[in-house]
């Protein structure tokens, strides 16, 4: 099986709902919880050196 994280992976791209969720990458930038390396750019997860963001890269910097 894979690796657990402790921390929580942010969502591609917010999903706009109300009572925003704990994944929200908006949500998770302003707390600071966001993994080295990324931002949010239009609502989506974009990363910081212009790479093409997977999950795979997600999990590795989480």
């Amino acid at each position: 099986m894979g690796k657990k994280s402790k921390n929580k992976l942010p969502k591609m791209e917010c999903c706009v709902s109300k009572s925003k969720c704990s994944r929200c990458p908006l949500r998770m930038l302003k707390e600071g919880t966001l993994p080295e390396g990324y931002t949010v750019k239009k609502r989506k997860l974009v990363s910081v050196d212009g790479r093409k963001v997977t999950k795979k890269r997600l999990a590795k910097a989480a």
